[in-house]
């Protein structure tokens, strides 16, 4: 006989028609979605949203019977689910046993208000720590206009030494584009990198800053007409940049870097491969270690040399391997003129010195190591490569012809000319201090500017959480 039982609806079933067995009961699942109490004593006990369904009598036994033993539930709303619980009984909360009992559900049948357990009270909206909204929080902002790009970021502290950027902008603006020939900034790039400031004085306008450091490196710090440069971006962008030096320029790269320096490291040779210069600082932390990395520097120097100026010089474009050696030459004679190159000679044996690269040399050639479908910061910042992967990707770069680095996600136009004079920088910089560690670092200047006005305004010596100086 063919059963005619409904999805929505259990009746008490006549002999002989056919048996609706509840899937659900064996597990003690309601319908609303959420864990059940378990099964009735019977085991076919159920609950429809709500609606009650008509018990079926099993084995002779009658109506009034099961009826009795049937406990009824009740519907609460708990954290915006729904719950059913038994009268009588105290539904277990994933918790501890206070969570528990503080939303247990009291017995319609109790009498005896003062048997009824008790919620837990609250402690008062003024007795919580807050944690400060961004709005709350002061604002920084650091200024980069190198040689080839204009970055900006805008932040806010965060836990001692890390701080949260809300903020940022990046162009590839090649202000020094024609620099090593002539020996001034060209008005075409000068136009670009104008077009690009004023977009930074823009975002920065439309923020309430507290400190702010906006720096120009090599590209005015060497042309002839860089001050004259520098009047034009206040006149039309509104920004007034500051030139630093090559010791600066240094000192900051470290001071952005130095979370990526972990605290079983001996030595450290830090290297900024930037388009119009190469600063790299010799760090020492074998003895001791303090908050501010650019305290260990015991030498340091900044290479005349970027990947700009030496891709002008030797071509970008088409470069066999005759002309990429002559490069490593070039700037290998640069840094056998270094003084201080030996300072880190009784580490760099060890297995605790490492190379630290924070450039766009180095996050491309970590972004084709891991054959990235497109350039990803979060997998590239921090990834440490070894002497062998190095070598690898160099060798792979080098054998592309310049459409290919071009169609390479992680190179693309903008560097396609000038990513194999950064790698000629970088095998130079191997070829002086060895190691088979390499760590890439997607930071630099402008996040060592931010750590340093974060630390220098006393930001971390505050408990931001409640809102109190420590």
């Amino acid at each position: 006989m063919k059963c005619a039982c409904s999805v929505r609806k259990v009746r008490a079933a006549p002999e002989g028609n056919c048996k609706v067995k509840d899937r659900e009961a064996d597990a003690g699942a309601s319908d609303a979605g959420v864990p059940g109490d378990g099964p009735s004593p019977q085991g076919t006990g159920r609950f429809q949203r709500g609606r009650k369904a008509t018990a079926r009598p099993q084995n002779g036994q009658a109506n009034g019977d099961v009826t009795q033993q049937k406990t009824r539930k009740r519907r609460k709303r708990r954290r915006g689910r729904k719950v059913f619980a038994r009268d009588g009984a105290q539904p277990q909360a994933a918790g501890d046993g206070a969570a528990a009992a503080a939303h247990a559900v009291p017995s319609k049948s109790a009498t005896a208000p003062a048997t009824q357990p008790k919620p837990a009270a609250k402690p008062a909206q003024s007795d919580l720590p807050r944690r400060p909204a961004v709005s709350d929080l002061p604002v920084f902002a650091a200024l980069d206009l190198g040689t080839n790009n204009c970055r900006l970021l805008v932040a806010v502290p965060g836990r001692p030494g890390q701080f949260r950027v809300i903020d940022a902008f990046s162009r590839i603006v090649r202000l020094g584009e024609g620099l090593s020939a002539s020996g001034r900034l060209g008005k075409p790039a000068m136009d670009r990198a104008i077009e690009a400031l004023k977009i930074c004085g823009d975002k920065l306008r439309n923020r309430k800053i507290r400190r702010a450091r906006l720096i120009a490196t090599e590209a005015c710090r060497s042309a002839e007409n860089g001050e004259e440069f520098i009047d034009r971006v206040e006149r039309e962008a509104g920004l007034k940049l500051e030139i630093i030096d090559r010791q600066t320029e240094a000192r900051l790269a470290v001071s952005g870097c130095g979370s990526l320096v972990e605290r079983d490291t001996d030595g450290v040779v830090l290297f900024d491969i930037g388009g119009g210069s190469s600063e790299i600082a010799l760090i020492d932390v074998s003895r001791h270690r303090s908050p501010r990395l650019a305290n260990h520097i015991v030498s340091w120097t900044s290479l005349p040399v970027g990947v700009v100026s030496l891709a002008e010089r030797f071509g970008g474009r088409t470069v066999t391997r005759e002309i990429f050696a002559a490069m490593v030459d070039d700037v290998a004679a640069r840094l056998h003129a270094f003084d201080g190159r030996d300072r880190l000679s009784h580490i760099v044996a060890s297995p605790k010195f490492h190379l630290l690269g924070t450039s766009g040399t180095v996050t491309t050639l970590a972004g084709v190591h891991l054959e990235l479908e497109r350039y990803d910061r979060r997998r590239v910042d921090g990834l440490w490569m070894d002497g062998t992967s190095v070598d690898r990707m160099i060798e792979k770069v080098l054998g592309w012809d310049f459409h290919e680095r071009v169609a390479n996600p992680c190179i693309g136009a903008d560097r396609a000319d000038l990513v194999l004079a950064g790698c000629a920088i970088l095998e130079a910089i191997r070829a002086v201090w060895p190691s088979e560690r390499l760590r890439v670092a997607d930071r630099g200047l402008r996040e060592g500017i931010l750590s340093e006005l974060m630390a220098d305004d006393g930001v971390w010596r505050r408990n931001w959480r409640s809102g109190q100086r420590g």
